[in-house]
């Protein structure tokens, strides 16, 4: 799959779950896609959240991945 491709595949699984981070009061930005790792940036009430690892990986790693298969990691870039 193309660059352009799997970051517009990401971008609707972000767009998926974007409306859960801002109920919260946070939100998430697309950093950079290095290999099969997805670099993202926490925002707003999202950045102190004691469960943002939690959210991360259960729900921004897993709506990424049911998007694009082939990413195996969502990091969080600070």
């Amino acid at each position: 799959m193309k660059a352009k491709k799997i970051i517009k595949k990401i971008e609707l699984a972000l767009d998926e779950i974007r409306p859960f981070l801002i109920s919260d009061g946070g939100n998430i930005k697309l950093v950079a896609v290095e290999g099969d790792t997805v670099k993202v940036k926490l925002e707003g009430t999202c950045i102190g959240c004691s469960v943002n690892q939690m959210t991360l990986k259960n729900g921004v790693e897993t709506t990424i991945k049911k998007y694009v298969p082939q990413i195996k990691e969502v990091v969080e870039i600070k």
